[in-house]
């Protein structure tokens, strides 16, 4: 068995695409997996000092909303760069990031429930 045979299934077919376009799409990897880090920082950070902002409830809903939008980023950063990887290595067009959506609304959703517990409050 070789290291070629370990590869996942899109980097076994078509050719081998320029590397500047695989360093990129490596580099798009890593941003959506620092976006994912930002959230897991952002609920820790919220349990950690939010106490005397928001009540317990609400700070719990916010902290597993970004704790599972995080697992979601994750998840499709990985997902994300196998296909392109895929389509670079097939001559297919690149798949459209609709996860962008999901991390907006996460991100808007919970600036607009803090805003909302510092105002009430």
């Amino acid at each position: 068995m070789t290291l070629r045979d370990w590869r996942p299934k899109q980097f076994k077919v078509g050719e081998d695409p320029d590397p500047r376009f695989t360093l990129a799409n490596e580099r798009t990897f890593l941003a959506w997996a620092r976006t994912a880090l930002g959230l897991v920082a952002a609920a820790v950070g919220l349990e950690a000092f939010g106490t005397d902002v928001v009540g317990p409830v609400v700070r719990t809903v916010l902290v597993l909303g970004l704790l599972v939008g995080a697992a979601v980023v994750g998840i499709f950063a990985f997902t994300r760069w196998l296909s392109v990887e895929g389509a670079l290595r097939t001559g297919r067009s690149l798949p459209v990031p609709a996860i962008s959506w999901l991390l907006v609304g996460l991100v808007v959703g919970a600036a607009l429930v803090l805003g909302v517990v510092v105002v009430v409050r």
